[in-house]
């Protein structure tokens, strides 16, 4: 039953329908004034994972509004280009931007928890930390200087280590390597002495088949494939250290939330948490077949080595020793988010680890 089935058929009922229809049209009214936003994703219309939980969300504001609240959806570069959803969200010229907030370390590494950090958390542990744990206020604390405040609206899960024109060994094989990475992973390969590139998903592919770089991640089988990835490096690597539980915030300009009524901000923060569930299901549903269908068509699946993995940790970890000395924004988030990894894996481990192993057993030996 829809919002306004609903209270009409409640005001036809009882001894004082009459009054009580008279009474709530005005209520409705100012409950629900016309509002339009614009919201900037920061990725292309052609993925219905990653942007459409942009239109999830905006199709449950208007939904919840009779159609009075609008949220207008963009690609990126439609209005606001993918790596500017900060500034125009904190300036004013939108609204609203659903990204990655960690495409903005550039402004103040401080951003990169918003969505994520190298060896951070999974996704159920990011959604705890956030709604149970305390970050979201945390983050919130720190967008409010940037005239914004965020809300989780999606969620990729562990990602892919990405694609590779030739195989990659040893940590020595990454030496020199030109390598397409978002957010804060950039900062910590840099370290093992690999070459970061910055290029937003539309410019990856050309990229990659001009030789232009050597390698590039972006999310996972579903959307790689989408972009045809696949055709143009042969090699997909795992695990996505640097992006396990990938976090897209809706982050809104202070000045236009503050504006909105207070049902209209419990709205956008149950639509934003419905887009949210919504897209870690879409991936998971996706996800399998996709990486399927890409093995089939000749990808090479490769897991990076534990020299790899480890001289990537150490390198996060003196990392964020060094960004936590000089930024006190960053250092607090930083301690919470660290705290909450220690827990949560001492937990993850006697239980979700075990049980998974378990099924993963049974399903190499052909029992599932």
């Amino acid at each position: 039953m829809d919002r306004r089935s609903f209270i009409k058929k409640a005001g036809a009922t009882g001894a004082g329908a009459a009054a009580a229809s008279t009474l709530a049209a005005p209520a409705i009214a100012q409950e629900t004034p016309k509002v339009t936003w614009r919201c900037s994703s920061g990725f292309p219309k052609s993925l219905p994972t990653i942007y459409g939980a942009a239109e999830v969300f905006a199709k449950a504001v208007a939904e919840a509004t009779d159609g009075n609240f609008e949220v207008q959806t963009f690609g990126a570069g439609e209005i606001v280009g993918a790596l500017e959803g900060a500034d125009a969200v904190k300036n004013g010229t939108i609204e609203m931007a659903h990204t990655a907030s960690y495409y903005f370390t550039g402004i103040d590494p401080t951003y990169a928890f918003g969505t994520g950090v190298p060896f951070g958390l999974n996704q159920r542990m990011t959604n705890a930390w956030m709604y149970e744990g305390g970050g979201l206020d945390l983050l919130n604390k720190f967008y409010a200087k940037q005239n914004m405040i965020s809300f989780p609206a999606g969620n990729t899960g562990a990602q892919m280590g990405g694609w590779f024109r030739k195989e990659i060994n040893s940590l020595e094989d990454m030496q020199g390597l030109k390598f397409r990475i978002g957010g804060f992973g950039g900062r910590i390969i840099e370290k093992i002495g690999v070459v970061p590139q910055g290029l937003p998903g539309g410019d990856i592919y050309p990229a990659l088949e001009k030789g232009t770089i050597d390698a590039a991640e972006f999310v996972g089988p579903f959307d790689d494939q989408k972009l045809g990835f696949n055709k143009v490096a042969p090699y997909y690597y795992y695990p996505g250290w640097w992006e396990g539980g990938v976090t897209l915030m809706n982050m809104i300009n202070l000045d236009a939330w503050n504006a909105l009524t207070p049902a209209y901000q419990g709205i956008v923060k149950s639509a934003s948490a419905l887009a949210n569930s919504v897209m870690m299901a879409r991936y998971d549903t996706l996800n399998p077949t996709a990486l399927k269908e890409l093995a089939a068509a000749g990808t090479q699946l490769r897991p990076f080595s534990q020299d790899i993995l480890e001289a990537c940790f150490d390198a996060a970890t003196e990392t964020y020793a060094e960004i936590s000395a000089e930024n006190a924004d960053f250092k607090e988030i930083h301690d919470s988010y660290m705290a909450y990894r220690k827990e949560g894996y001492l937990w993850f481990q006697l239980s979700e680890y075990n049980f998974d192993t378990f099924l993963m057993l049974q399903q190499r030996a052909g029992k599932l």
